[in-house]
């Protein structure tokens, strides 16, 4: 919870709100009391969610496809502006991004297009990934931002448990890779590699499929990035692998007040 001297932010892709509501969501979320709560993948509107946040602001950004990705953000502190999808730099009709100006910072909640198992979104998620690096720069002009969410990629080898019979797949493909390269080359910084340079086995989303969250053979691509002013702030990271109700799990930021 917001102190005198930090702030806790928590990022959590639902697979589906009305789902997790019935795996307790509301639990982990009272728990945790993160000031800033971000969800992707909510596949609702909001007269079909049956929870109320008491002592947080909500801002939703739904997916015109119903039962389809969409973005959602608790905040205990009102922000100063709220911004659904990435201006004019691209349509958001998928709700993948929202964007919430508070006094000394943004914040970003974002859920990435998924490629598709046969790549056939590749060439969309490349153009959507140059679309949105250049949407981050024009707000870095005001101030650093905080982006969290699911960003459908394993960044490098120590992010994927079984890494080369997994290159070329949607997720760890080299383009998708080297676009998030490209991101933290322009001056972000991956909050828990920043801390964890040379940790394994940290994995934010396992396959429903052969027990693989049992054996811990995942993939980490959840992310907390931040501006690379920002590094010094960051007291804490969090992988809640202990969380159960989606094939991710949450993760969470705690990080000075920036003054």
């Amino acid at each position: 919870m917001l102190t005198g001297d930090s702030m806790k932010m928590v990022s959590w892709n639902v697979a589906g709100f009305r789902a997790a509501l019935k795996k307790g969501f509301k639990d982990f979320f009272c728990d945790v009391d993160a000031d800033i709560f971000c969800l992707q993948e909510v596949k609702a509107l909001r007269n079909q969610i049956e929870f109320d946040a008491n002592g947080y602001y909500e801002y939703l950004n739904p997916a015109e496809k119903l039962g389809y990705s969409g973005t959602m953000v608790y905040s205990k502190i009102k922000p100063i502006s709220v911004v659904y999808g990435i201006d004019e730099f691209t349509s958001d009709n998928e709700g993948r991004i929202i964007t919430l100006e508070y006094e000394k910072f943004y914040l970003i909640n974002i859920y990435v297009p998924n490629v598709k198992r046969d790549l056939s979104r590749l060439d969309y998620r490349m153009n959507w990934e140059e679309c949105f690096l250049k949407y981050i720069k024009s707000l870095e002009e005001n101030k650093p931002v905080i982006i969290c969410g699911d960003f459908n990629v394993a960044h490098t080898e120590k992010d994927i448990k079984n890494a080369k019979a997994n290159i070329g797949n949607a997720g760890f493909t080299y383009e998708e890779r080297e676009k998030f390269t490209n991101l933290l080359n322009n001056g972000l910084i991956d909050t828990f590699r920043y801390l964890n340079p040379d940790s394994v086995d940290n994995y934010t989303w396992w396959s429903y499929m052969g027990r693989a969250r049992e054996k811990n053979v995942g993939w980490r691509i959840d992310y907390f990035v931040v501006s690379e002013n920002l590094k010094d702030k960051i007291k804490d990271v969090m992988i809640y692998d202990n969380i159960m109700g989606s094939d991710h799990c949450p993760i969470g930021i705690e990080i000075e007040l920036i003054k």
